[in-house]
């Protein structure tokens, strides 16, 4: 669940950031509203799962039903995960900088944002055990791309809604579904048995 919470977290700043300009202000702020909506349910969740967790006194296991490692295993924050991490800090850092080099407009930042995070999750698959990840992480790197492309296009103010407001959105719809599984798996297991 943390995980969960750290991804809409981003998510949210995702949208409340990029939903701006060519998209009017109410629909803007119907979008920052509804982001911060979806954070906050990712966050009741989290303490719920806490919770239920306490009060059954169940050892977490260390992988899911689906063989993925689990927050706190060794096979979660390991080597891999570190190496992808780094990798990731000086991809995003390199890049804003080649970017702001190459005299690209800002609004190639968020592109290049979405194109890395997306590459982290497609990345992290392997290494957590958990193809799952890489289907948003799929759809932030095309997301991203199509923000890049865009960036030489007539459509250059539309770059932070596809690439920005779109990306939070996958992570936000990805870690209220997720987490909304994981709540009641958690509420399953810690319910006391007959």
């Amino acid at each position: 669940m943390t995980g969960l919470l750290v991804g809409a977290v981003f998510g949210a700043v995702f949208v409340v950031v990029n939903a701006q300009s060519p998209l009017n202000t109410l629909t803007a702020g119907l979008l920052r509203v509804a982001a911060c909506l979806a954070a906050a349910s990712v966050l009741a969740m989290w303490f719920l799962a806490v919770r239920w967790e306490r009060s059954a006194g169940a050892a977490q296991p260390t992988a899911t039903s689906t063989g993925a490692a689990r927050p706190g295993t060794p096979g979660m924050y390991g080597r891999g995960y570190l190496i992808i991490l780094v990798a990731e800090v000086v991809l995003l850092y390199g890049g804003l900088q080649v970017l702001a080099a190459w005299d690209r407009p800002v609004q190639a930042n968020v592109a290049w944002i979405a194109l890395v995070v997306g590459v982290h999750f497609i990345a992290l698959a392997p290494v957590w055990k958990d193809w799952m990840i890489a289907v948003p992480g799929t759809i932030l790197s095309l997301l991203g791309v199509a923000g890049l492309v865009m960036v030489s296009t007539g459509a250059l103010d539309w770059v932070p809604f596809v690439s920005g407001v779109l990306s939070g959105v996958v992570l936000l719809v990805g870690c209220v579904t997720f987490g909304w599984r994981i709540t009641a798996a958690t509420r399953v297991q810690a319910a006391p048995t007959a």
